[in-house]
């Protein structure tokens, strides 16, 4: 009996099951393109450069990687506090975290080398500083041991001193109690050079701390005293001549590598590109923060010419036992301060 089902070609079976699989490829072949990384950045700012800088690298990342790279930007501090961020980068929990550089020097010491007052002139020096070809090849050993490495260094905004008593010459540091940004000997002994007595406590704390008059007057970044209106206890802000507050983007080594080179390069490369923004919007903010200031009442106070330069010459004379106790800081304050020299104008 003949079955009315007749068995299908052989040629014909073949070239069913050549395009089923090549529909099959087709399909896979879309997964590379698919999400694979999520990038979570994290600063204590909102709405400055640092900020800015997330979201044009962000922009830059996702569109380059094709969406293979999601990049997700937390400002002011939503993933909790800075040294909870920079502890979740070293453990590999959080992909960057943008603090000041004093907040990294327990995790890489030779962060510690950018809060030496008298380094720049200015913040588009600093930023010509930073793009130098040997200062980013010496940055990227920083924090190796610690499986860590800063994506970005720039500066902030200026370093400026808010007290109850204006600060208007030299003489007036006499006896004045600053909060200033660091525990070590090189936040410590610049000050103590002018006759202040500097202490350290935790940003978190300074607010009531002036208002209580517990402390006679804050050293920190400007944008911080616009940020939480300090204007409304005291009218006073000096600016101190070549102090900058550095920040740096600090990232997890091994997740670097786990990107594979193509994303490595995209991510490392759209970084680079943002970074034309530290001496553009950056120095934006620093004039913003100035007048926002001034139109609550404040008052921006320069020293003159002269005291500028003996300021500098003071502060700057606390430096070499501090910097010669180290052989490694030695090194890098040395190559930074011929940087510097190499882009004054």
């Amino acid at each position: 009996m003949h079955s009315r089902f007749r068995p299908f070609p052989q040629r014909l079976l073949h070239a069913a099951t050549a395009l089923a699989l090549a529909g099959t490829a087709g399909l896979f072949s879309t997964a590379p393109m698919a999400q694979q990384f999520t990038m979570k950045l994290s600063t204590p700012t909102v709405n400055d450069v640092a900020h800015e800088w997330m979201k044009v690298f962000k922009a830059g990342v996702e569109e380059r990687s094709k969406g293979r790279i999601k990049v997700e930007v937390y400002p002011a501090s939503q993933l909790g506090s800075i040294p909870r961020t920079v502890e979740g980068v070293a453990l590999g929990t959080i992909e960057m975290s943008i603090p000041a550089v004093g907040f990294l020097i327990g995790l890489e010491p030779r962060f510690l080398v950018f809060d030496a007052p008298g380094l720049f002139d200015d913040m588009k020096h600093a930023a010509r500083v930073f793009d130098d070809a040997d200062i980013r090849k010496r940055l990227a050993t920083f924090g190796a041991a610690k499986g860590v490495e800063p994506l970005m260094t720039f500066v902030n905004g200026p370093m400026v001193i808010v007290s109850h008593k204006a600060i208007r010459t030299l003489p007036d540091f006499k006896g004045q109690k600053l909060r200033v940004p660091g525990p070590t000997p090189l936040h410590m002994e610049p000050f103590r050079k002018v006759g202040a007595s500097p202490l350290s406590i935790p940003l978190g704390e300074v607010l009531p701390a002036l208002q209580n008059h517990t402390i006679d007057g804050v050293t920190a970044s400007i944008s911080i005293f616009t940020a939480f209106k300090y204007y409304d206890l005291t009218k006073f802000m000096t600016y101190l001549p070549g102090g900058f507050l550095v920040a740096s983007g600090l990232v997890n080594r091994e997740y670097m590598k786990s990107l594979g080179p193509e994303l490595e390069a995209i991510v490392r490369d759209e970084a680079r590109k943002a970074e034309s923004l530290f001496g553009t919007r950056g120095v934006e903010d620093a004039e913003k923060d100035r007048k926002v200031w001034e139109q609550n009442g404040g008052q921006s106070i320069m020293f003159s010419p002269a005291d500028a330069k003996q300021y500098l010459a003071d502060v700057t004379s606390a430096l070499p036992p501090i910097i010669n106790a180290s052989p490694q800081l030695k090194e890098d304050y040395e190559a930074v301060l011929a940087a510097a020299r190499k882009y004054r104008h």
